[in-house]
């Protein structure tokens, strides 16, 4: 009788325990893609704007000395500028630069999660659900692999600000690009035909000259000249969504930077910072010009491509989330450096 009473109890406590089990495996499930909608005023460090140089006046503000540096790789060293645009009347007036908050890079575990907008998760897509996060545990290394997306998040635009400055593009917000309608961004070999160089850097001495480029990223500046290297995060080949970075900050960090790559490399996003007459189309990234900061699931200080996570990446991504966002679901708001040459006629 007794044996036949703990035969029951046994099979009660398994029950429960599996139904349990189911919930919070339910719940965990839907913890993956919860999310809180972004704010424009706590998720958007606005000290990222800064410095600023206007007629040869720089206005530091709010940043880092190392960011001080980046900006130093690339100054607008004169007061005035003149250009000549096709189809326009000749502009003269004063030479301005500085850093635009334009993009948001999204990098998640969850195929057709989407954290930004708050959770938001397309369910039933018929297309193969390539691509989750990864720790393929090999004798040589890990792998990284996610799926991203691409926004066109011009801050200013959303707020309704410096409107009428003509170096401020109205781009607004909108969803440019999603991964998983990419088969580049699911196979390397494919990821190929858009870089073929890469057959150049596949090799030990290419990837052993990436260690200048680490060491210059810890200090604000990146070495544009090793456009192959991305600092201390890995290498910007090949262009796809896997990566042998086993810091998941880090991978995330190498993903954001090929995504910049990319979308340079196939003229889907040209560069501000490199001429004063205007954007230019740069198929090589000129890796300086950009900066970002991480807004979920814990938003971090600013950082240049390829800078360690130990140095800013303690706490910012607990292993249970935040009301922001899941853990291993990323956000990455991007900055661009953006040079113009202001004339007295050009406001809107």
């Amino acid at each position: 009788m007794w044996r036949d009473l703990r035969i029951v109890q046994s099979k009660w406590f398994v029950g429960v325990v599996l139904v349990l089990a189911f919930f919070f495996r339910s719940s965990f499930l839907y913890a993956e893609c919860k999310a809180s909608l972004f704010n424009l005023f706590t998720d958007v460090d606005y000290g990222g704007i800064f410095p600023v140089k206007f007629a040869g006046v720089t206005i530091k503000g709010g940043a880092s000395e190392e960011l001080r540096k980046l900006e130093e790789l690339d100054e607008v060293k004169k007061a005035t500028c003149y250009c000549q645009p096709r189809g326009k009347p000749p502009v003269f007036g004063l030479a301005v630069s500085f850093w635009e908050p334009a993009r948001i890079a999204e990098i998640v575990k969850d195929p057709w999660c989407f954290p930004l907008l708050g959770g938001l998760k397309l369910e039933n897509i018929p297309i193969k659900k390539a691509g989750k996060n990864q720790r393929l545990s090999t004798l040589t290394k890990e792998r990284y692999a996610a799926q991203a997306h691409w926004y066109m998040f011009s801050v200013w635009n959303l707020l309704n600000l410096f409107m009428d400055v003509p170096c401020i593009m109205w781009d607004g917000f909108d969803i440019a690009y999603m991964s998983e309608l990419d088969p580049l961004w699911q196979n390397d070999s494919l990821a190929m035909f858009i870089h073929p160089e890469v057959l150049l850097f596949a090799n030990p001495i290419a990837q052993l000259s990436c260690i200048a480029d680490s060491v210059a990223s810890q200090v604000g500046q990146p070495i544009d000249q090793l456009f192959w290297c991305a600092g201390s995060w890995g290498g910007a080949y090949p262009m796809s969504g896997v990566t042998s970075q086993p810091n998941i900050l880090e991978g995330s960090g190498n993903l954001v930077g090929r995504l910049i790559y990319k979308n340079s490399r196939e003229g889907l996003m040209w560069d501000p910072g490199v001429d004063l007459c205007g954007a230019v189309l740069t198929p090589i990234w000129v890796k300086s010009h950009y900066k970002m900061h991480l807004m979920k699931p814990v938003r971090s200080r600013i950082i240049p491509i390829g800078q360690s996570a130990f140095v800013w990446g303690m706490g910012k991504n607990p292993p249970w989330g935040t009301k922001k966002g899941a853990p291993d679901n990323f956000d990455w708001l991007i900055f661009r450096k953006v040079k113009c040459c202001i004339g007295p006629l050009q406001f809107r």
